[in-house]
């Protein structure tokens, strides 16, 4: 039995609120228009807080690369940009070419640091960037 949605409308900045399929499928658990309202908030909230800090999620659980320990902290430019090329290249989980794959991955280190890189780190990075163009004889 499909029902079709309606709008709820209710005081206090008269908030609208199209109830779905599943609401109304849980209508019992509601006594009042209210708790309906309320749910729904709880509800987008809770699906803002799980999307705000998606390249944290992604730092920590990414499969995609599986790159050496401590490899964006290292002095030298020249082993960084062949351990993320090492990395690339073995990788069996990338959706792009292995330059693609170590490229981006260097990106989203950049610019997930952002203001708290140390501006001597993040020259040495750009110049893996450099490094990494060079080893796959991309200029």
């Amino acid at each position: 039995m499909s029902s079709p949605p309606f709008v709820l409308n209710l005081s206090k900045g008269q908030i609208k609120c199209i109830v779905k399929e599943e609401i109304w499928q849980n209508w019992k658990q509601f006594h009042n228009p209210k708790d309906v309202a309320l749910w729904l908030r709880a509800k987008k909230m809770k699906k803002k807080k799980e999307t705000k800090y998606w390249s944290g999620y992604v730092t920590k659980h990414s499969f995609a690369l599986d790159l050496e320990e401590g490899v964006f902290t290292w002095d030298n430019p020249r082993k960084i940009a062949k351990s993320l090329k090492r990395s690339a290249e073995a990788s069996l989980q990338r959706k792009g070419t292995p330059f693609q794959s170590a490229m981006s991955m260097l990106n989203f280190y950049i610019n997930r640091a952002g203001k708290n890189l140390p501006p001597k780190q993040k020259k040495i990075l750009e110049q893996a960037k450099i490094e990494l163009r060079k080893s796959f004889n991309r200029n």
